[in-house]
């Protein structure tokens, strides 16, 4: 069998696994793929441009196990049900691999590093290897009466997030807008609901403090690493 080979790497805002939106095209944030030397061939993305999403093929991996379970436990029911693996999108799969659709906001091909595609609506962590990109095609990719199993079987909140803006200035303006809307997505896993509870994301660069309590988040740190 042919080795798979990493042919970008991503960079995201996301440093750590906490906060990641759990789906793709949840938020606007923009993210950068940069190309392996090898890859680095300007032929190679010829008419990319005429497309305005694309399908990322990557490695879960900090998630990658030596033996795989046939079923996993996941968030959304508590972290007590189990279901079967491929019932799931969980990361500890037989071959740790993940899919994302984005938006192909721009491509800049005479970088110092070659070739970057620069994205929004990733939910992959910064520095995840890429094995492969491919175009979306809505006319066949998009199936808007799919049923979501289980997956949609608890209300897909979006929370009121109160961001002093003391705390807001602090963050740069380009990632502003993202930032509140991982927020509002409510990062915490869905079995914790404590209103007490300090929660802390890193995300950008820094620590972002916050608590929920019932549909309102509030902001109360952010912390420069």
């Amino acid at each position: 069998m042919r080795e798979m080979k990493t042919i970008a790497h991503i960079r995201s805002p996301f440093t750590e696994k906490f906060g990641i939106p759990r789906q793709s095209g949840l938020t606007s944030l923009c993210s950068e793929i940069v190309f392996e030397p090898e890859y680095r061939i300007a032929e190679a993305f010829r008419g990319i441009e005429g497309y305005s999403h694309l399908w990322i093929l990557w490695e879960f991996s900090e998630a990658v196990q030596e033996r795989w379970s046939p079923t996993v436990r996941p968030p959304r029911l508590g972290g007590n049900t189990r279901m079967g693996v491929f019932a799931t999108r969980s990361p500890y799969r037989p071959n740790p691999i993940g899919m994302s659709s984005v938006k192909l906001e721009r491509i800049d091909l005479h970088t110092a590093e070659g070739p970057v595609l620069y994205v929004s609506g990733a939910d992959i962590l910064d520095g995840t290897p890429i094995y492969d990109i491919k175009p979306y095609l809505g006319y066949t990719d998009s199936h808007p009466e799919a049923t979501g199993g289980f997956a949609l079987q608890q209300k897909e909140g979006v929370l009121k997030v109160d961001f002093p803006a003391e705390l807001l200035g602090q963050v740069p303006d380009g990632l502003r807008q993202g930032l509140i809307e991982v927020l509002a997505q409510d990062p915490r896993p869905q079995y914790q609901n404590s209103p007490d509870r300090v929660y802390m994301m890193a995300f950008g660069g820094f620590d972002v403090q916050f608590n929920v309590d019932g549909e309102l988040l509030t902001v109360c740190g952010i912390i420069k690493k």
